[in-house]
Protein backbone atom coordinates (compact mmCIF):
# COMPACT_ATOMS: atom_id res chain seq x y z
CA UNK A 1 0.00 0.00 0.00
CA UNK A 2 2.70 2.47 0.59
CA UNK A 3 3.88 1.45 -2.42
CA UNK A 4 0.96 2.29 -4.15
CA UNK A 5 0.64 5.28 -2.67
CA UNK A 6 4.09 7.00 -3.23
CA UNK A 7 3.33 5.86 -6.79
CA UNK A 8 0.39 8.03 -7.05
CA UNK A 9 1.76 10.76 -5.16
CA UNK A 10 1.98 13.97 -7.44
CA UNK A 11 5.72 15.18 -8.42
CA UNK A 12 6.79 18.43 -7.55
CA UNK A 13 8.93 18.51 -10.64
CA UNK A 14 11.80 19.34 -7.91
CA UNK A 15 14.03 17.83 -5.15
CA UNK A 16 14.15 18.51 -1.44
CA UNK A 17 17.34 19.85 -1.83
CA UNK A 18 16.86 22.10 -4.75
CA UNK A 19 13.96 23.76 -2.96
CA UNK A 20 15.72 25.74 -0.77
CA UNK A 21 17.10 27.32 -3.87
CA UNK A 22 14.16 27.72 -5.90
CA UNK A 23 12.65 29.36 -2.85
CA UNK A 24 15.56 31.76 -2.52
CA UNK A 25 15.60 32.64 -6.49
CA UNK A 26 12.04 33.50 -5.81
CA UNK A 27 12.28 35.70 -3.03
CA UNK A 28 15.11 37.97 -4.88
CA UNK A 29 12.78 38.30 -8.15
CA UNK A 30 10.00 39.12 -5.66
CA UNK A 31 12.64 41.94 -3.62
CA UNK A 32 13.52 43.08 -7.08
CA UNK A 33 10.15 43.54 -8.53
CA UNK A 34 9.37 45.24 -5.49
CA UNK A 35 12.87 47.68 -5.28
CA UNK A 36 12.39 48.12 -9.25
CA UNK A 37 8.94 49.29 -8.69
CA UNK A 38 9.44 51.32 -5.86
CA UNK A 39 12.44 53.24 -7.15
CA UNK A 40 10.01 53.95 -10.53
CA UNK A 41 7.02 55.05 -8.96
CA UNK A 42 9.45 57.39 -6.66
CA UNK A 43 11.58 58.66 -9.92
CA UNK A 44 7.83 59.72 -11.46
CA UNK A 45 6.46 60.94 -8.62
CA UNK A 46 9.56 63.48 -8.67
CA UNK A 47 9.76 64.15 -12.10
CA UNK A 48 5.72 64.10 -12.44
CA UNK A 49 5.20 66.23 -9.61
CA UNK A 50 7.75 69.18 -11.04
CA UNK A 51 6.29 68.88 -14.34
CA UNK A 52 2.58 69.07 -12.84
CA UNK A 53 4.31 72.42 -10.96
CA UNK A 54 5.08 73.47 -14.46
CA UNK A 55 1.57 73.05 -15.71
CA UNK A 56 0.28 75.04 -12.86
CA UNK A 57 3.01 77.83 -12.91
CA UNK A 58 3.00 78.68 -16.62
CA UNK A 59 -0.16 77.62 -17.99
CA UNK A 60 -1.85 78.71 -14.95
CA UNK A 61 0.31 81.60 -14.24
CA UNK A 62 -0.37 83.07 -18.00
CA UNK A 63 -3.82 82.59 -17.43
CA UNK A 64 -4.28 84.45 -14.49
CA UNK A 65 -1.99 87.02 -16.05
CA UNK A 66 -4.61 87.61 -18.59
CA UNK A 67 -1.78 86.53 -21.20
CA UNK A 68 -3.70 82.91 -22.71
CA UNK A 69 -1.73 83.92 -26.00
CA UNK A 70 1.62 83.25 -24.46
CA UNK A 71 0.31 79.19 -24.36
CA UNK A 72 1.23 79.35 -28.04
CA UNK A 73 4.52 79.53 -27.27
CA UNK A 74 5.07 76.25 -26.03
CA UNK A 75 2.53 74.80 -29.02
CA UNK A 76 0.70 76.53 -31.42
CA UNK A 77 -3.02 76.66 -31.91
CA UNK A 78 -3.55 75.91 -28.34
CA UNK A 79 -5.03 79.36 -27.33
CA UNK A 80 -7.85 80.44 -30.02
CA UNK A 81 -9.47 83.62 -28.84
CA UNK A 82 -12.72 83.35 -31.24
CA UNK A 83 -13.16 79.29 -29.63
CA UNK A 84 -13.89 79.91 -26.34
CA UNK A 85 -15.13 76.45 -25.77
CA UNK A 86 -12.16 75.01 -27.17
CA UNK A 87 -9.92 77.03 -24.64
CA UNK A 88 -11.92 75.87 -21.98
CA UNK A 89 -11.33 72.27 -22.62
CA UNK A 90 -7.52 72.47 -23.47
CA UNK A 91 -7.29 74.74 -20.16
CA UNK A 92 -9.59 72.04 -18.23
CA UNK A 93 -7.11 69.39 -19.63
CA UNK A 94 -3.89 71.51 -18.25
CA UNK A 95 -5.97 72.09 -14.90
CA UNK A 96 -7.13 68.36 -14.58
CA UNK A 97 -3.48 66.86 -15.51
CA UNK A 98 -1.62 69.43 -13.09
CA UNK A 99 -3.35 67.75 -10.38
CA UNK A 100 -3.41 64.00 -11.47
CA UNK A 101 0.80 64.17 -11.80
CA UNK A 102 0.38 65.66 -8.42
CA UNK A 103 -1.36 63.37 -6.40
CA UNK A 104 -1.54 60.42 -8.71
CA UNK A 105 1.39 58.53 -6.99
CA UNK A 106 -0.23 58.54 -3.71
CA UNK A 107 -2.17 56.27 -4.12
CA UNK A 108 0.12 53.46 -5.40
CA UNK A 109 1.45 54.19 -1.95
CA UNK A 110 0.53 50.84 -0.04
CA UNK A 111 -0.06 51.84 3.18
CA UNK A 112 -1.97 54.43 2.27
CA UNK A 113 -4.22 52.34 0.67
CA UNK A 114 -3.82 49.92 3.55
CA UNK A 115 -3.82 51.81 7.18
CA UNK A 116 -5.84 55.24 5.57
CA UNK A 117 -8.27 54.13 3.96
CA UNK A 118 -10.69 57.23 4.09
CA UNK A 119 -7.54 59.62 2.64
CA UNK A 120 -6.96 56.93 0.26
CA UNK A 121 -10.95 56.53 -0.87
CA UNK A 122 -11.10 60.70 -1.24
CA UNK A 123 -7.80 61.15 -3.02
CA UNK A 124 -9.49 58.26 -5.54
CA UNK A 125 -12.44 60.35 -5.84
CA UNK A 126 -10.14 63.15 -6.75
CA UNK A 127 -7.75 61.87 -9.04
CA UNK A 128 -10.65 60.15 -10.74
CA UNK A 129 -12.76 63.18 -11.22
CA UNK A 130 -9.46 65.38 -12.38
CA UNK A 131 -8.80 61.97 -14.60
CA UNK A 132 -12.26 62.74 -16.33
CA UNK A 133 -11.89 66.74 -16.25
CA UNK A 134 -8.40 65.91 -18.20
CA UNK A 135 -9.90 63.59 -20.67
CA UNK A 136 -13.10 65.59 -21.84
CA UNK A 137 -11.28 68.98 -21.63
CA UNK A 138 -8.46 67.26 -24.04
CA UNK A 139 -11.30 65.63 -26.09
CA UNK A 140 -13.41 68.93 -26.21
CA UNK A 141 -10.17 70.82 -27.75
CA UNK A 142 -9.41 67.51 -30.18
CA UNK A 143 -12.55 67.60 -31.79
CA UNK A 144 -13.83 71.69 -31.83
CA UNK A 145 -9.83 72.64 -32.62
CA UNK A 146 -8.03 70.06 -34.14
CA UNK A 147 -4.36 69.38 -32.86
CA UNK A 148 -1.22 71.12 -34.61
CA UNK A 149 -0.61 67.35 -36.36
CA UNK A 150 -3.65 66.98 -38.09
CA UNK A 151 -5.18 63.60 -38.48
CA UNK A 152 -2.87 61.03 -37.23
CA UNK A 153 -2.17 63.44 -34.42
CA UNK A 154 -6.22 63.73 -33.18
CA UNK A 155 -6.72 60.28 -34.26
CA UNK A 156 -3.52 59.26 -31.27
CA UNK A 157 -4.93 61.97 -29.07
CA UNK A 158 -8.11 60.72 -29.26
CA UNK A 159 -7.67 57.75 -28.49
CA UNK A 160 -5.79 58.66 -25.34
CA UNK A 161 -8.17 60.61 -23.82
CA UNK A 162 -10.70 58.13 -24.69
CA UNK A 163 -8.56 55.38 -23.02
CA UNK A 164 -8.04 57.54 -19.57
CA UNK A 165 -11.90 57.93 -19.64
CA UNK A 166 -12.63 54.14 -19.51
CA UNK A 167 -9.68 53.63 -17.46
CA UNK A 168 -11.45 56.32 -15.11
CA UNK A 169 -14.65 54.84 -14.86
CA UNK A 170 -13.70 51.11 -14.85
CA UNK A 171 -11.36 51.79 -11.84
CA UNK A 172 -13.95 53.67 -9.89
CA UNK A 173 -16.49 50.69 -11.34
CA UNK A 174 -14.54 48.04 -9.54
CA UNK A 175 -13.80 49.99 -6.38
CA UNK A 176 -17.46 50.26 -6.32
CA UNK A 177 -18.27 46.60 -6.51
CA UNK A 178 -15.17 45.58 -4.02
CA UNK A 179 -13.32 44.38 -6.72
CA UNK A 180 -10.21 45.31 -5.19
CA UNK A 181 -7.67 43.20 -7.25
CA UNK A 182 -10.00 44.25 -10.30
CA UNK A 183 -9.61 47.95 -9.13
CA UNK A 184 -6.07 47.93 -8.00
CA UNK A 185 -5.48 46.93 -11.92
CA UNK A 186 -7.50 49.30 -13.39
CA UNK A 187 -5.87 51.96 -11.07
CA UNK A 188 -2.22 51.05 -12.25
CA UNK A 189 -3.51 51.42 -15.72
CA UNK A 190 -5.18 54.77 -15.19
CA UNK A 191 -1.83 55.95 -13.98
CA UNK A 192 -0.02 54.50 -16.43
CA UNK A 193 -1.96 56.61 -19.05
CA UNK A 194 -2.01 60.12 -16.96
CA UNK A 195 1.86 60.32 -17.07
CA UNK A 196 1.40 59.99 -20.36
CA UNK A 197 1.78 64.04 -21.31
CA UNK A 198 4.76 64.14 -18.82
CA UNK A 199 6.29 61.45 -20.88
CA UNK A 200 5.51 62.79 -24.11
CA UNK A 201 7.56 65.74 -22.96
CA UNK A 202 10.34 63.37 -21.95
CA UNK A 203 10.26 61.25 -24.86
CA UNK A 204 10.61 64.33 -27.33
CA UNK A 205 14.34 65.40 -25.10
CA UNK A 206 15.72 62.35 -25.18
CA UNK A 207 15.01 62.31 -29.14
CA UNK A 208 16.54 65.34 -29.42
CA UNK A 209 19.53 64.34 -27.16
CA UNK A 210 20.36 61.63 -29.33
CA UNK A 211 18.99 62.55 -32.77
CA UNK A 212 18.18 66.34 -33.49
CA UNK A 213 15.33 67.22 -35.13
CA UNK A 214 15.38 63.64 -37.53
CA UNK A 215 11.51 62.55 -38.38
CA UNK A 216 10.05 65.83 -36.26
CA UNK A 217 8.78 69.24 -38.00
CA UNK A 218 7.40 72.74 -36.66
CA UNK A 219 3.69 70.99 -37.54
CA UNK A 220 4.36 67.77 -35.93
CA UNK A 221 3.55 65.39 -39.37
CA UNK A 222 7.16 64.06 -39.57
CA UNK A 223 7.64 60.12 -39.12
CA UNK A 224 8.64 60.75 -35.12
CA UNK A 225 5.92 63.02 -34.57
CA UNK A 226 3.42 60.75 -36.31
CA UNK A 227 4.87 57.60 -34.16
CA UNK A 228 4.78 59.63 -30.90
CA UNK A 229 0.86 60.37 -31.39
CA UNK A 230 0.34 56.80 -30.12
CA UNK A 231 3.89 55.85 -28.52
CA UNK A 232 3.36 58.26 -25.16
CA UNK A 233 1.00 56.15 -23.78
CA UNK A 234 0.52 52.97 -25.49
CA UNK A 235 4.01 51.69 -24.26
CA UNK A 236 3.13 52.39 -21.24
CA UNK A 237 -0.08 50.22 -20.61
CA UNK A 238 2.06 47.32 -21.86
CA UNK A 239 4.61 48.36 -19.04
CA UNK A 240 1.78 48.47 -16.69
CA UNK A 241 0.05 45.15 -17.88
CA UNK A 242 3.79 43.85 -17.77
CA UNK A 243 3.49 44.63 -14.08
CA UNK A 244 -0.01 43.89 -13.26
CA UNK A 245 0.86 40.11 -14.70
CA UNK A 246 4.30 40.07 -13.00
CA UNK A 247 2.27 40.90 -8.98
CA UNK A 248 0.30 37.69 -9.93
CA UNK A 249 3.08 35.79 -9.88
CA UNK A 250 3.15 34.91 -13.79
CA UNK A 251 6.35 33.07 -13.76
CA UNK A 252 10.12 33.63 -13.20
CA UNK A 253 10.82 34.87 -17.05
CA UNK A 254 8.05 38.02 -16.61
CA UNK A 255 9.12 38.70 -12.80
CA UNK A 256 13.05 39.07 -14.35
CA UNK A 257 11.39 40.80 -18.05
CA UNK A 258 9.28 43.27 -15.60
CA UNK A 259 12.60 43.80 -12.97
CA UNK A 260 14.58 44.49 -16.08
CA UNK A 261 11.88 47.25 -18.01
CA UNK A 262 10.93 49.02 -15.00
CA UNK A 263 14.68 50.06 -13.94
CA UNK A 264 15.75 50.50 -17.54
CA UNK A 265 12.70 53.15 -17.56
CA UNK A 266 13.79 54.36 -14.03
CA UNK A 267 17.16 55.08 -15.92
CA UNK A 268 16.03 57.29 -18.84
CA UNK A 269 13.77 59.00 -16.59
CA UNK A 270 16.29 60.32 -14.19
CA UNK A 271 18.02 61.29 -17.41
CA UNK A 272 15.19 62.79 -18.90
CA UNK A 273 14.02 64.69 -15.68
CA UNK A 274 17.23 66.44 -14.99
CA UNK A 275 17.21 67.71 -18.63
CA UNK A 276 13.99 68.94 -18.68
CA UNK A 277 14.27 70.78 -14.83
CA UNK A 278 17.28 72.08 -15.55
CA UNK A 279 15.93 73.55 -19.23
CA UNK A 280 12.94 74.04 -18.65
CA UNK A 281 10.46 73.21 -15.58
CA UNK A 282 12.98 74.37 -13.20
CA UNK A 283 13.07 78.19 -14.62
CA UNK A 284 9.82 79.00 -14.80
CA UNK A 285 8.57 77.03 -11.15
CA UNK A 286 11.05 79.20 -9.62
CA UNK A 287 10.05 82.50 -11.04
CA UNK A 288 6.21 81.66 -9.91
CA UNK A 289 6.31 80.42 -6.84
CA UNK A 290 9.84 80.93 -5.17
Amino acid sequence: MAEDSDAAAPQSGSTPAEEPAQNLAGGLRATGLRVSAIALVGVTWLSAGLFGLYILAYYGGTASDGALERWNDTLQGLYEANAPLATLGIGSHFLGGGVLLLLGPIQLIPWVRERSIAVHRWLGRLFVTAAAIAAVGGLTFTLLSGTIGGAVMDAGFGLYGSLMLLTAVQTVRYARARQFDAHRAWGIRLFALVVGSWLYRIEYGLWFSAFGEAGHTDSFNGAFDYFMAFAFYLPNLAVAELFIRARRRAGPLTEVLAIGVLSATTALLVVGTYFFTREFWGPEIARRFL
